[in-house]
């Protein structure tokens, strides 16, 4: 077998009813069973949960010492469940006697445009939105800078700016090695192991840490008592303990500890090119059945790491169909057409497995063999990381309705950008997550009747990202694929999410409930990308390597001649001395001229070819944010205009030799542009007189709606919402950041 290399980096109980939802706490007969469990792991060792995550491989917490905190864990939870149960009965009485309502429910509809709403909303095509506006209200909601899923997503949840929790882009660079690494997550492994002859014991857990700082707006009324149930919230990894349940999204990674890398296995003897996001496996034909190996992570309890694999075999039957045999089992597959998921085990060591789960699609048989595999997600029953809160509600929903998607970015828009997938696989693929996400978030409603209620949903946003050449007559991605039957997608994805917020208004028709519909961000056209790096080469800021030129990461940079770079989709750092390992720009006077004298010249970069700017606005960093992590933010964000992006090799670190390119790719929409022009939404179901409504200000919405006192350091206020009756809440202005900051 031959690989290119890769591009890309509860059971349901009888539970205290507080909160009114029945899976929030285990039964003491559950408690027991993990004591008892606890003593049969010792006395007779069987898989060990493990944990996973960006870039730092596995790491099997399976030690006596992690299995005897277990233990007391489970014992002390057993004997003091009536004190804690009578004490969060108490807060959340009196925390009620001060509520306006008993029950919120928010409903995040990632990246759903106001002017396409709009538009569709004048054309009767979304009728319960309209309804839900006639009754309430349907605003712009003002979304961050920059206008990045999980920098707004991280604003939502804490009410703060990014000064203040952390997260200023998907990727942030090394300040040692300049290498791009994820903003939000670090994760290494356990300090100590015990060597037993080729295997490797860890002596403790891996410290997976959640690098968005401040504190969640559900902690914060678990703390009054009360209850919170939160779906698929961006940047939730690994999960933080509070008063409610939650299942992790954006930045969950898969069982090869990356964001989503996706497997092609071909016999076709040009198999050996390199995909972004996915990485190829040639197969020998020899007869009609073939053999290789499904790829997991390195081995975490041998010497050697070696990577884990799981063997499976296909057996050509016919033009369109083959059989697959995986994990001793033997399934039909159809040409085009996704299997279920399938469980996927990894053996670490003897009694010990690693759990996954894939799904196969066939795509040819005929003159060659294609097959393409999901991303091996991590099995939601078996998590072999901390994907949920508490640990078994991720076991919970699999126990409910079977496998799911438990990847943060589950789908996989990289394979249809490489080709591998066409339309038709891909769309299928959004739909199934947001399928499975709807029933998880029906169950959430139906056992939620007091507290706050939170799911979102991404199949907008990424349909949107990859079907926009469909809507934007003259993309460079679009070929003129006039009869592809493509060109209404986004229209009934809009029609979609209106089914699915009438059936939610359904659930949500009692006058104790608020009930909102949020988006992040809107959506914009992406026909060019701009090249920063290069731009920064031709303005004497960077200097590259020239026969080096074509290397990724920034590896081809001359630290020693270059003041400015760029990495991600919105940032331009500053190689500043002392900050950066190999920084020359002295900090203070010297770095402060220059950020203005970068922004001011950024700014009127203009488009050649078409005569207009590619930069809205540039934004100073150290003047736009406040909080003690500002100085850890981009130190220039750029605000591109309508059909200008960071380009595809700005974002890797890779420098070219242009400033513009065309998007050719089917990632054709998107929103890192200036955040004046991508607002999200807002619907509510009761007036919201609040004129220009932000994305931070709805989690102080919330606490001031249950009665609880808005913590000092939110940014946000609550907005003017009225009460069932009509009466409206006054709140008076205090001072605001910089619009979208």
């Amino acid at each position: 077998m031959k690989t290119s290399s890769v591009a890309t980096d509860i059971p349901s109980a009888a539970c205290a009813t507080a909160g009114g939802i029945r899976y929030a706490r285990p039964s003491r007969r559950i408690l027991s069973l993990f004591v008892i469990a606890g003593v049969l792991l010792i006395l007779f060792p069987g898989q060990a949960q493990a944990y996973i995550g960006p870039g730092a491989g596995f790491a099997v917490a399976g030690s006596f010492l992690v299995m005897f905190t277990t233990i007391l864990s489970a014992m002390l939870a057993l004997f003091t469940w009536p004190i804690r149960y009578a004490f969060r009965a108490l807060k959340g009485r009196r925390a009620f006697a001060r509520s306006r309502t008993k029950r919120f429910v928010v409903l995040g509809l990632d990246g759903m445009d106001p002017k396409l709403t709009q538009q569709f909303l004048d054309e009767g095509r979304l009728p319960n939105l309209a309804k839900l506006r006639d009754t309430g209200c349907f605003k712009p909601l003002r979304t961050t800078i920059p206008s990045i899923s999980p920098v707004a997503w991280s604003s939502f949840q804490t009410g703060v700016n990014p000064g203040k929790h952390n997260i200023f882009d998907f990727l942030t660079r090394d300040k040692h090695s300049y290498m791009p690494k994820l903003s939000s997550v670090d994760i290494k492994g356990p300090r100590r192991t015990l060597n037993l002859g080729k295997y490797r014991i860890p002596l403790g857990k891996p410290d997976i840490r959640l690098l968005r700082k401040g504190k969640p707006f559900w902690k914060t009324l678990g703390e009054h008592g009360i209850f919170s149930n939160v779906i698929r919230v961006p940047i939730t990894f690994p999960p933080e303990k509070f008063y409610g349940v939650q299942l992790s999204a954006m930045c969950v990674p898969d069982i090869r500890g990356t964001q989503g890398t996706f497997s092609f296995y071909t016999t076709a003897a040009k198999a050996d090119i390199e995909h972004t996001g996915g990485e190829n496996f040639y197969i020998t034909k020899n007869g009609n059945t073939l053999k290789s190996e499904l790829v997991g992570c390195e081995n975490p309890l041998t010497k050697e790491l070696t990577v884990l694999k799981c063997p499976f075999a296909i057996t050509i039957r016919d033009e369109n169909s083959a059989d697959l045999k995986v994990n001793g089992a033997t399934w039909r597959l159809q040409k085009g057409e996704y299997t279920e998921w399938l469980k996927v085990p990894f053996k670490a060591a003897p009694g010990v497995k690693i759990h996954g789960i894939c799904r196969f699609l066939l795509l040819d048989t005929e003159p060659e063999l294609k097959l393409y595999v999901t991303p091996i997600n991590i099995d939601p029953e078996k998590p072999a990381m901390p994907i949920s809160h508490p640990s078994i509600y991720s076991t919970y929903f699999a126990k409910q309705q079977g496998p799911f998607a438990t990847l943060g970015l589950a789908e996989d828009s990289w394979a249809l950008n490489e080709k591998i997938l066409d339309d038709k696989s891909f769309l299928e693929q959004c739909l199934e997550n947001d399928r499975e996400r709807e029933e998880m978030f029906f169950d959430a409603l139906d056992k939620t009747r007091h507290g706050l209620c939170v799911c979102v949903f991404d199949g907008m946003d990424r349909i949107q990202h990859t079907f926009w050449r469909y809507i934007d007559k003259g993309h460079p991605a679009d070929n003129a694929q006039v009869d592809s039957g493509y060109r209404d997608t986004i229209e009934k994805l809009y029609e979609r999410m209106d089914v699915l917020v009438g059936k939610t208004m359904a659930k949500c028709s009692d006058a104790d409930t608020v009930f909102m519909v949020i988006s992040d961000h809107g959506f914009n056209t992406f026909r060019y990308g701009v090249d920063l790096n290069r731009w920064l080469e031709e303005n004497g800021y960077l200097k590259v390597i020239e026969d080096r030129r074509d290397e990724k990461y920034l590896t081809a940079i001359d630290w020693s001649q270059t003041r400015a770079f760029a990495t991600g989709l919105s940032g331009i750092f500053l190689n500043i001395k002392g900050r950066e390992s190999k920084g020359i720009v002295k900090p203070g006077k010297e770095a402060d001229d220059l950020r203005e004298e970068i922004a001011a010249k950024l700014t009127e970069l203009v488009d050649p070819e078409r005569d207009q700017n590619a930069i809205k606005q540039v934004y100073n960093a150290l003047k736009i944010y406040r909080g003690p992590y500002k100085g850890e933010a981009p130190d220039l964000l750029v605000g591109y205009n309508r059909g200008y992006r960071a380009s595809w090799e700005t974002a890797i670190g890779q420098v070219t030799k242009g400033i513009f390119h065309d998007n050719t790719r089917a990632w054709s929409g998107d929103h890192c542009i200036d955040h004046t022009l991508v607002p999200g939404v807002l619907f509510c179901n009761r007036p919201v007189e609040t004129e220009r409504p932000r994305l931070m200000d709805i989690g102080p919405t919330v606490l001031e709606m249950f009665g609880v006192d808005v913590p000092g350091n939110m940014d946000g206020k609550p907005l003017t919402v009225a009460d069932h009756n009509g009466i409206a809440n006054d709140h008076k202005a205090k001072e605001q950041l910089p619009d979208g900051a």
